[in-house]
């Protein structure tokens, strides 16, 4: 199977390493500069469990001729138009495209662009970050990319699915196939969004706002609002999910913080609008109040027009 990841950064670039190393045929579209990178010191997986070291197949966008099987699309949102045009020729008739992105945004400019039918539901959860050195920084022995038809019948899995989850898991990734693939990044949008709001409106790690005084509130009531909306628009989270999502953000003494926060309070653009402003625009359209989120929303915004010059 020819796989193409689009991008090389903490998320992409982990599963793809874990496939190169793997022996899949797996070659990385990436920019110029992290070409260059790249080629000088290779792709490395630091922390838990020791370094290791793959030597990517690179390509940029203008040497893109040719159709591969399986495209893993792990860019943010803010380059996802640019990474859409960029990953076009790579895309032919029997290309299965798999987003990486938080959110579901995404999932309408992709069918808008490959039509339905090539684009599979993804959600990924690991816990990696890209470090100064350009390295992919392991902090949890975590590697779970769920993924499945966007209209499969429940509970079941079409033959490429099957054939991409021999691959993933051959690599060492967990690949299930949710009954319902939508449900599933429905609720992790709930998970990143009240664990970014809560570090975010409050500046702080989880266990910076949980020690404070009223700080043991704040994750339930975010939590409410965004499992409202994804009730609201038919994927009720489960009473488990919920918990563990609690646990989380909700939990004494923890560093933990999102990669949006990392985002914000290193001065950086986020992705405020594919995970905030999109979930508050369907809250008003479904008649759901959130006024944690909007107060969330509000805030990012006028970090990103700051960090825009506007």
């Amino acid at each position: 199977m020819k796989i193409l990841v689009v991008g090389a950064g903490a998320t992409g670039g982990y599963f793809g390493a874990l496939l190169a190393r793997a022996g899949e045929d797996v070659t990385f579209l990436v920019r110029p500069a992290r070409a260059a990178a790249l080629r000088e010191r290779g792709l490395r997986v630091v922390g838990r469990d020791g370094e290791w070291t793959v030597e990517p197949r690179l390509v940029t966008a203008d040497e893109l001729r040719e159709p591969y099987d399986l495209v893993l699309l792990s860019v943010k949102s803010t380059g996802l138009d640019r990474a859409i045009e960029d990953v076009a020729p790579a895309v032919g008739p029997d290309t299965a495209v798999i987003p990486l992105l938080n959110g579901l945004a995404h999932i309408d400019a992709l069918n808008a662009r490959f039509g339905a039918s090539a684009v599979l539901g993804g959600v990924a959860k690991v816990v990696t970050t890209l470090d100064e050195a350009g390295d992919i920084r392991r902090l949890a022995p975590l590697a779970h990319l769920a993924f499945g038809e966007q209209d499969a019948a429940a509970g079941t899995a079409s033959a490429r699915v099957e054939r991409i989850r021999k691959v993933l898991e051959g690599a060492g990734i967990d690949a299930p196939v949710p009954a319902d693939v939508l449900t599933a990044m429905w609720h992790k949008w709930v998970f990143i969004t009240t664990f970014g709001a809560v570090t975010s409106l409050m500046r702080g790690t989880v266990g910076e706002v949980y020690d404070a005084e009223g700080g043991p509130a704040l994750g339930p009531a975010v939590l409410d609002e965004a499992a409202a909306v994804a009730a609201a628009a038919g994927h009720p989270v489960p009473e488990e999910e919920r918990a563990a999502t609690l646990a989380v953000v909700s939990a004494p003494g923890s560093p933990m913080v999102p990669s949006l926060y990392r985002d914000l309070a290193a001065g950086r653009p986020t992705e405020v609008e594919h995970l905030f402003g999109d979930l508050t625009a369907r809250a008003r359209a479904l008649g759901v109040a959130t006024p944690l989120l909007d107060l969330a929303t509000l805030h990012l915004r006028v970090h990103q027009r700051r960090t825009a010059g506007v």
